[in-house]
């Protein structure tokens, strides 16, 4: 019997036992005649008892030693599958030997422990800032530039970077709302104007500041430009001076051009600046900087793409689907308005979403009977993915926040 002792516990294995496993380490040591050899496969040799000493995981190796007296690997539940691969790895046993349930539960658990893990990483880097106040040590006014990153960037570290988060979020609901109210006919005069004029000039100057301050503090120029919440801001910012460019440009050509194509260029700069003004509403997205259930959400979209984007799938699958049988049982019906494929489209696509505007409906009785199936398919397919994305989303909240409180 060959004696061994794995972390304090005595184990007894017969030599021809261990002679049937030769590339295992424990079938090494039962083969091999050279004491040296011997020596580098375990980690200490005690001469008075003639026993081997392996500074490992006896609850383990207690899953070995069944396998060297039964020849099957067993794998529980309850086990930790990267400890259990490393000692497996480490005593020379293939996962192999064992049977085929437990070597599909174990990886599946392995994936599950990987998936989990990269979650946790990227859900620890969604909080954790781009750069830290490490990073300025030794650089041009790097006291300057942690002081003001740390007023930007950390709204924790002090009372002041707390108020300008504050009036961070405050300057977007202003600028959103006075974009809105600039759509009411009755703020459509010259006083509505000029008060909406000034609204926005403030939240751009108050934006324009406070993306030179991130410009200033930023330790790397390529970093600050690769960042969304920067590339979101420069979208917040930019509409401003367009808009005053244009109307520069506009002013240009009613002086230049007064009787020369002057009502096609006013026309073109004015559908310009109607597009350029609609890019005001992406500074709603600022919010995303300060809101927790913001970056929950779009961490939630980036983690479930696969599942939105065979969504989108099944519902353009159901879309074209419905629209065909649809309009081949509608299609003879006097006055319908299923009168091609594309056209019941829309009607496809509202009832899969079980809105049904009610704008166009089915006349006869198997037209009633393809949207019955129709709506019952719309039912079965949203319901799937939602509650996937909804324990998902606060599950991944609930760590964004509790990450955020430890902070």
């Amino acid at each position: 019997l060959l004696n061994i002792n794995v972390g304090g516990k005595s184990f007894q294995i017969a030599y021809k036992v261990l002679a049937q496993y030769p590339i295992t380490r424990l079938g090494k040591l039962a083969l091999y005649t050279d004491p040296v050899k011997k020596l580098q496969l375990c980690d200490d040799y005690l001469v008075q008892k003639n026993e081997y000493f392996f500074d490992r995981d006896p609850s383990i190796f207690h899953y070995i030693f069944h396998f060297y007296r039964s020849g099957v690997l067993w794998v529980m539940d309850e086990m930790c599958p990267s400890n259990f691969v490393e000692e497996i790895e480490y005593w020379g046993i293939h996962l192999k030997y064992s049977q085929r349930c437990c070597r599909i539960l174990l990886e599946e658990k392995q994936d599950e422990l990987n998936e989990y893990l990269k979650i946790e990483k990227e859900l620890e880097a969604e909080l954790e800032p781009l750069e830290s106040g490490a990073q300025f040590d030794g650089k041009f006014l790097g006291q300057f530039r942690k002081i003001v990153w740390n007023l930007i960037e950390n709204p924790y570290s002090s009372v002041p970077a707390k108020i300008i988060a504050v009036m961070s979020s405050f300057f977007v609901l202003i600028s959103i709302v006075g974009m809105t109210l600039s759509t009411v006919e009755e703020m459509k005069n010259k006083t509505g104007k000029l008060w909406m004029e000034q609204m926005e000039m403030i939240c751009a100057i108050f934006f324009t500041s406070e993306y030179l301050m991130r410009l200033i503090s930023s330790s790397s120029f390529k970093n600050f430009l690769r960042a969304a919440f920067n590339a979101i801001d420069l979208v917040a910012i930019l509409p401003f001076y367009i808009q005053i460019l244009f109307e520069n440009l506009e002013d240009g050509d009613m002086q230049y051009h007064e009787e020369l194509h002057k009502v096609e260029n006013v026309s073109k700069l004015g559908k310009v600046l109607k597009l350029i003004k609609l890019m005001r509403i992406f500074r709603i997205l600022k919010l995303a900087r300060h809101s927790t259930g913001l970056r929950a959400f779009s961490f939630t979209m980036r983690q479930c793409y696969q599942q939105v984007c065979c969504l989108l799938l099944f519902i353009a699958m159901g879309v074209f689907t419905f629209s065909a049988l649809i309009h081949s049982v509608e299609h003879d019906v006097p006055g319908t308005d299923f009168t091609s494929i594309p056209c019941a489209w829309w009607w496809a696509a509202v009832s899969l979403s079980t809105v049904g505007y009610g704008d166009t409906v089915p006349d006869t009785i198997l037209g009633r009977m393809v949207a019955f199936v129709c709506i019952s398919f719309g039912i079965i397919l949203n319901g799937m993915p939602i509650s996937i994305l909804y324990n998902k989303f606060s599950d991944y909240y609930a760590k964004l926040k509790a990450h955020e409180m430890s902070q």
